[in-house]
Order: structure tokens, then C-alpha cells, then sequence
């Protein structure tokens, strides 16, 4: 009978055993495998390191241990107590003498534990102390499994908590807006004149566009590999979306509308919620009041939380997401923006560092004929003399203390401040657009310049990169909401106007349509155009890894738990399903267009 054994490192006094075991009929046992575990303390070492120790009449030419076959095993109850393990197996039986030269290498191991297999016939095979090795094993499983159980609870606890106070802060937030709306105290209704239930309406439409706006952005993206034949039937609205988006150049020029349009739900969103001086909701402390109501941070947090579930459901049910017409009309507006030329300022920026590079602008249209190009000409001028009057319109309204504004805040304060939170929030919309650029470039290239490089391994690290994405989104928002507080106008009826502009107009300003133009333009686009040019060059500036921990920090705080919570009830309401549901995985595509393809190679 052959009999088949495993020899796990326990006790070296065990080979001396094991040795006269075989020595009695060497052919009697079969195939013996031997697993042994490095000490060397603690470090994993090579197949190669193992086989120095055998004899040389049992290496090949290829260094081996005879017709010893070694590789690596990924065994987690002994990687974990001793570092890297290698096997050792032959195809033949041993003959006498071989264990014992097996032996000499095996001796710098420790541990050796015999783990019994079937033989043959299907009888299991035994030897002694094995119910002794047998407790010690489970015993040490059972001790994993405690720390393993110990980690998890803690890490659900604090998860909890975190969505707990996340839940706490949205409630409170939306209570003391919808406080300071219906008791008139904030821009929109103190300052402005719009009805209380008016103001409330728009600013929760508002968020919810907003939150449309994000989600809606990403699934176009998304979809955009996806053979739109997958699910025309299914999500007609959805292709009715992405078939108009997807089209020649759209897609960019959907996004440069889009930003546009975020930017001004933002500036609007704060004027309906942003508290006038003073204000004093539910009885609460000034300080309570000041810190949550008059910073704007109730509002931006109510903003960040709802636009982030929209975000999460967004990423994985993309076709039931976009089915729908609020989407398909946001597409739309942002086209229409674009082709206005408000924004076309962006595209001479686009023009003058692809000049600077070399580099050719990538489109899927054809050239511009000559009326065309009169037009695009055009629009650049027009966008350019609409960036630099609101520039000039707004740092009169700063100077003359007709914004929104905190009051006491000095003139030059609020223009630097300004500078500051445009560059920064540039910065943030620049680095993912780098990141992404340079996660394919070569290790030795990017060793060049080690700044990037350790930029680039702490995002990528782990399941760093979606919690950077969190937290950057959350970042970029806030910036925005006080942006939206510096730059928008403020004018009361009766007071000196803008330039001198009629009421009507002023009416138009107050909107905080100019500084939306300033910070889509100078704030937004144009620093994602200097970041494709010039991805590993951007990367490089030490401040960019100050502000990836930045966000990792804001998202690890747990400020936006509420919003996986709020995500799941959303999903749940509404019944989206993952686009798996619909059009099947990634890999079940694949494999269905190779059938397609070899059905049509043979009809050929």
C-alpha cells in the first residue's frame, strides 16, 4: 500500500522519527510532501534560498532539489504565524538516505507538524501526537478568529457612531434653514423679498438638482463603453440621454456647461439659505447660531450629504439613474450654455497650452469650416469680455460693501481670501484629472519626480482613492458655498447700483450669476486644462499632497456617513437595480461579442 503524507514544521526531534519510520521500507510510502516555514525572523525567504541546502547530487542543472518540485503556498494560519512557506514534493518514492539529506536544509526550520491525508484507497493516515497537533492547530484558528471578530465589531461600532452624529448633523442642519426661511432671516427673504414658502421650494429643488447634476455627470461618463443597443428598450430615457451626450464632441462641452450650472445652483441654493446678520433661530446661543446658520456650513453640509447619495447609488445603477427626463433636460441647458459662449474663454485656454505642448486637441469632428470658425472666434471674444466685467463688476461690489459677505470683513481681506479659495478649489479639480492622467505612466518614470510619485501612492493605496474622491467632493462644495458668500452682489433696492445698471439688471446680478462665471472659469475649468497638459508637472507642487490627506481626513471624519444611509433608502424607495440586472457584467459582454464575432467570421 502507498501511503501520501504532508509534514508541516512543529518539532525538529520529529525527523529523527520520521526518518526511521521510512528507513523500514522506503518504497512502502509513496509521494511524500513536505511544507516548511522559514523562521529567519520572521521575513519571508525564496524557493531559491531553500534549495542551497540540498546535496548537490540531488540538484538539476537548474538549481532544483532533484526531481523536487518547490513552489510557494499562500496558507493563512501558517504565513501568519511564521512568514512564507514552500513545498517540497516528489514524483517518485525515496529511496534510503534521501530523507536524511532533506533533512540537513529542514533543519534551520522550526515547527514540524505531520498533517495526515487519504492514501490510495481513501483511508486516512495517522501518526503519532496527531491529536495533539490537531488541538494546537484549532486552537490558533480559534485565536485568529477572536481577533479577526474583535476588529470587526470595533470597526462596525465605529461606523456606527460615525453615521449616528453624520444623521444628528443633517437633522440639525435642515432644521435651522427651514428655520431661518419661514422666520425671514435669510438673503433671499430678508434681503431679497422672495416668500417664504417661494424660497423653501427653490431651495430644496435646488438640492436635489444639484444632486441630479452629480449623479448624472458620472453615468454619462459611465456609459460610455457600453453598446447603447444593450438598453434601448429597457431604459429608453437613458439612451435618449447618453445618444445626445455621447455625440461627436458633446461630451465636453456638456461638462463645461454643466460645471456652469452647478456652480450657479450653489450660489443660488446660498442665497435662499445663507442667514442675514444677526439672525436668531429656535432660541440657540449666537455662538451655535453663527457657527452653523451664519458660516453657511448648515447649508453646504445639507448640500454634501444629499448630493453624495446621489452619487453612490449613481456609480453602480447608472442606466436606472439616467432614466430620466430631469437628467436628459440638464444635458440640454449644459449644451445650450456651452453654445452661448459664456464659457468659451476655457477653450482659448485649451487652444494656448496645446499650442505650449505640442499637443494636439483631441475631437471626433470633423475641422471647422470657415463660418464656423468666425462663430467660435466670436464666442471666445464675447466670453472674454464676460469674464473680465465680472471680475471688475464683482471687486466693486467687495469694495463697496454690497455682497453677502460677513460683516466687519475688511475689503482686501475678502479679495485675498477670494484669490485663495479659487486656487485652491482649482487645485482640487486639477489633481483628479492628473491623478488619472499618470496612474499608467512606468514606476521608473515616475521615480523622476518624487513628489508626484508619493502623491500618486497615497491616493492609489488601498481604498484610499474613493475616499479621496469623498472627500474632495466634500471640499470643493464648501469652497464653492463661501465663494458664493464673498463674490455674490447684494445691492437693496434703492441703493446705488453696480455701475450704474438699472434695477432690473441689478435684479440679475444679485443672482450671483457673476461670480458663478469667475469661479467655473477661473476656478474650475481652466485649472483641469493646465492639469491634463501638464499632469506629473501639477502633481509635483508639494501642496497637492497636503490636500489629498486633507480630504482623506475629512472623509475618514465621518461628516457624510449619512450619506451611504440615505443611499440605501434611495435605492430601496425607487427600486434601482445594478446595470448588471440589464446589460450583464463586464465579462459576460465580452464573452457575447466573441460569440457574435465567431458566428459571423463562419457565416463568412
Amino acid at each position: 500500500m502507498r501511503h501520501s503524507f504532508t509534514i508541516d514544521s512543529f518539532l525538529t526531534d520529529t525527523f529523527s522519527r520520521l526518518d526511521s519510520l521510512f528507513r523500514g521500507d522506503p518504497t512502502e510510502y509513496g509521494s511524500i510532501e513536505t511544507k516548511a516555514t522559514y523562521t529567519n525572523e520572521g521575513s519571508r525567504s525564496s524557493s531559491s534560498d531553500f534549495s542551497e541546502g540540498f546535496s548537490e547530487e540531488h540538484k538539476t542543472a537548474d538549481g532544483s532539489g532533484g526531481e523536487l518540485e518547490r513552489f510557494l503556498v499562500a496558507d493563512a494560519a501558517v504565513a501568519s504565524s511564521a512568514g512564507a512557506a514552500v513545498h517540497l514534493r516528489s514524483s517518485q518514492s525515496y529511496e534510503d538516505g534521501v530523507l536524511s539529506n532533506i533533512c540537513s536544509p529542514i533543519k534551520t526550520l522550526h515547527e514540524i507538524t505531520i498533517i495526515h491525508v487519504a492514501d490510495e484507497n481513501g483511508h486516512l493516515a495517522h501518526y503519532p501526537d496527531e491529536e495533539k497537533d490537531q488541538r494546537h492547530r484549532e486552537a490558533f484558528l480559534v485565536q485568529e478568529e477572536k481577533k479577526k471578530s474583535f476588529f470587526s465589531i470595533l470597526g462596525s461600532a465605529v461606523e456606527s457612531l460615525k453615521s449616528l452624529y453624520s444623521i444628528g448633523l443633517l437633522v440639525f442642519s435642515i432644521v435651522i434653514v427651514t428655520a431661518a426661511i419661514f422666520s425671514r432671516q435669510t438673503v433671499a427673504t430678508a434681503g431679497m423679498g422672495v416668500p417664504t414658502p417661494i424660497a423653501f421650494i427653490i431651495f430644496w429643488l435646488l438640492i436635489f438638482w444639484l444632486a441630479l447634476m452629480e449623479g448624472g455627470q458620472g453615468c454619462l461618463v459611465g456609459l460610455q463603453p457600453i453598446d447603447k443597443a444593450l438598453y434601448t428598450d429597457s431604459h429608453p430615457r437613458s439612451f435618449m440621454n447618453t445618444s445626445l451626450a455621447h455625440k461627436g464632441d458633446n461630451m465636453e462641452r456638456f461638462i463645461v456647461g454643466r460645471q456652469f450650472l452647478v456652480v450657479l445652483v450653489v450660489f443660488v441654493t446660498n442665497l435662499m439659505a445663507s442667514s442675514v446678520k444677526g439672525a436668531s433661530v429656535l432660541g440657540l446661543n449666537d455662538t451655535l447660531t453663527e457657527s452653523f446658520l451664519g458660516s453657511g456650513v448648515a447649508v453646504t453640509l445639507i448640500a454634501i450629504m444629499i448630493g453624495q447619495s446621489a452619487q453612490i447609488n449613481a456609480a453602480n445603477c447608472m442606466l436606472d439613474f439616467l432614466d430620466n427626463y430631469y437628467i436628459l433636460i440638464t444635458t440640454y441647458l449644459s449644451l445650450i450654455l456651452d453654445m452661448s459662449g459664456l464659457l468659451h474663454s476655457v477653450y482659448l485656454v485649451q487652444i494656448v497650452f496645446s499650442k505650449m505642448t505640442n499637443t494636439p486637441i483631441e475631437t471626433t469632428e470633423p475641422p471647422r469650416n470657415g463660418i464656423q470658425n468666425i462663430s467660435f472666434w466670436a464666442r471666445i471674444c464675447f466670453s472674454c469680455v464676460a469674464l473680465g466685467f465680472s471680475f471688475a463688476a464683482t471687486l466693486s461690489a467687495i469694495f463697496n460693501g454690497q455682497t453677502t459677505m460677513y460683516a466687519g470683513v475688511p475689503e482686501v481681506a475678502s479679495i485675498i481670501l477670494l484669490l485663495i479659495l479659487l486656487c485652491f478649489v482649482g487645485m482640487m479639480e486639477g489633481m483628479q484629472i492628473a491623478l488619472f492622467a499618470v496612474v499608467n505612466l512606468p514606476a521608473e518614470e515616475m521615480e523622476k519626480y518624487p513628489i508626484a510619485a508619493k502623491s500618486c501612492k497615497l491616493t492609489f493605496s488601498g481604498s484610499n482613492l474613493q475616499a479621496f474622491l469623498i472627500g474632495r467632493q466634500m471640499c470643493v462644495t464648501f469652497c464653492m458655498f463661501f465663494i458664493a458668500r464673498i463674490t455674490s452682489c447684494n445691492v437693496i433696492a434703492g441703493e446705488n447700483t453696480i455701475f450704474g445698471v438699472n434695477d432690473d439688471i441689478q435684479k440679475f446680478f444679485n443672482t450671483g450669476s457673476l461670480g458663478a462665471v469667475i469661479t467655473t472659469v477661473v476656478g474650475s475649468l481652466a485649472w483641469r486644462i493646465i492639469a491634463s497638459s501638464f499632469p506629473v508637472a501639477f502633481l509635483s507642487n508639494p501642496l497637492i499632497y497636503a490636500i489629498i490627506n486633507l480630504c482623506l481626513f475629512v472623509e475618514v471624519s465621518g461628516v457624510c456617513s449619512v450619506a451611504w444611509v440615505l443611499a440605501i433608502f434611495h435605492k430601496q424607495v425607487v427600486g434601482f437595480q445594478l446595470d448588471e440586472v440589464y446589460i450583464g457584467t463586464s465579462e459576460e459582454r465580452a464573452a457575447t461579442k466573441k460569440m457574435e464575432d465567431d458566428n459571423e467570421l463562419e457565416f463568412f
